[in-house]
């Protein structure tokens, strides 16, 4: 995902986490992306506090 949009010229705001590979942070101004591994993701359940949100399905285009 990240390749395909350098590739559109499309680029973060700002990064943080990549150097602990356990959770990455991706500003994109009006989306944030959050990759973070299934344990991480269980302990800080951002899901459960965002549970009024829309959730979109994520195409590969790969």
């Amino acid at each position: 995902m990240i390749e395909q949009l350098k590739r559109q010229k499309v680029r973060p705001l700002g990064t943080e986490g990549q150097d602990g590979g356990q959770w990455i942070l991706l500003d994109y101004g009006v989306v944030i992306v959050h990759i973070f591994l299934e344990s991480i993701r269980d302990y800080y359940d951002l899901d459960g506090l965002w549970t009024d949100a829309k959730s979109l399905p994520l195409e590969d285009n790969g």
